[in-house]
């Protein structure tokens, strides 16, 4: 016969009661050990990647170096270091937002994370222009398909869709960058979003990021949706030590030099060295948009190393008995479709209030 699931009531009292390191994760707060039973624990923790600005020059990428130390973007591109994924985890259970701040705890230790820290940390600062995906016309003069065209091989390739496959090289690695390290997602990467594209055309352009919200939003959106899985591990860590978090007994996992965006990656984008110059294995005129044959090779070697890792990670992690049994295939497909409702309403009201504070803006300016 088959065993059925235990009842809501049952595992809440199975978390409590295997309670001895979730007590000190949480210091004995009832309702974070059974949040972090119900959903934390079943999410994963993104699989960091670095890349270094010594190598970027060591392979005189200088364009691409330059365009992103615009960006202030070296320091926070170059964390490296252990992470602790169950405290990252932790991490998220508490997380909260206060103003411009990061507000968490840990083990019993209040973390702050200010303007002030991200500075000292990261070197990131919170002024500058904020975009996230409820006011991605914030950049008027942002036309997705036509700055799409200007970033491939072959500008006259039709576009079935935003794939990475035939992109120059300054543009092709760039959106390597923001879809693993600067908005990092667990799968898909050779498609590009919106988001994606905007994010790549004020780097190309020089037009300064609030990188602090940029993060800030795509924290909360992994903390939302179900699958989505934790980013940023290596920068929280990072601030676990800060807040001198006692890490004694803990789960660590060294960062291994498959992470660091390096020559391989390159290769596996279909570009190849010649007389000390990065050119595309396919010429200069590639195939068309989302027909390249590179996509999938791509995609499926970096997911082969996500999935190494993911299994390291299960292998490694501690052996609790408060841990669930996973959702039924119903649970998660009723789930997923209500986080996908609640993200595209929150997107649709942030669109909405911007398009209408443009509105006043520009009328604002008609009465003058």
């Amino acid at each position: 016969m088959a065993r059925t699931p235990p009842s809501a009531k049952r595992m809440k009292s199975r978390g409590v009661k295997s309670s001895g390191k979730l007590e000190g994760w949480f210091s004995g707060d009832v309702d974070l050990i059974n949040k972090y039973i119900l959903e934390t624990s079943r999410k994963s923790v993104n699989t960091p990647k670095m890349v270094s600005f010594n190598w970027m020059k060591q392979q005189k990428l200088d364009s691409v170096r330059s365009i992103l130390k615009e960006q202030k973007l070296k320091r926070f591109q170059e964390l490296t270091g252990n992470i602790y994924p169950d405290l990252v985890k932790v991490f998220y259970t508490n997380l909260h937002f206060n103003g411009d701040s990061f507000v968490s705890h840990v083990k019993g230790v209040e973390m702050v994370i200010t303007s002030d820290l991200w500075a000292v940390m990261t070197g990131l600062k919170s002024s500058r222009l904020r975009i996230n995906r409820g006011n991605l016309g914030v950049v008027e003069e942002f036309n997705k398909i036509q700055f799409y065209k200007g970033c491939l091989k072959n500008s006259h390739s039709k576009v079935k869709n935003f794939s990475v496959g035939g992109l120059k090289l300054d543009e092709r690695l760039i959106a390597f960058i923001v879809s693993w390290i600067l908005i990092p997602r667990g799968s898909n990467h050779p498609t590009l979003s919106k988001e994606d594209l905007l994010l790549i055309y004020c780097i190309m352009n020089k037009v300064k990021i609030n990188w602090i919200h940029t993060i800030k939003e795509h924290m909360q959106k992994s903390m939302r949706l179900c699958d989505f899985h934790y980013p940023y591990a290596i920068l929280i860590s990072k601030f676990i030590h800060y807040f001198e978090v006692n890490i004694e007994g803990e789960l660590a996992k060294v960062i291994k030099p498959s992470s660091e965006i390096n020559s391989g990656s390159l290769s596996k984008m279909r570009f190849t060295k010649i007389g000390g110059k990065w050119v595309s294995k396919d010429g200069d005129q590639a195939g068309p948009s989302g027909t390249n044959e590179g996509d999938e090779p791509e995609e499926a070697a970096m997911q082969d190393e996500l999935d190494v890792e993911t299994q390291e990670d299960d292998h490694n992690d501690t052996n609790m008995g408060e841990r669930m049994t996973t959702m039924s295939p119903f649970e998660r497909l009723m789930i997923n479709r209500m986080d996908t409702f609640a993200e595209n309403q929150r997107n649709l009201y942030d669109m909405c209030e911007s398009r209408f504070n443009n509105m006043d803006t520009r009328f604002s300016t008609l009465d003058e």
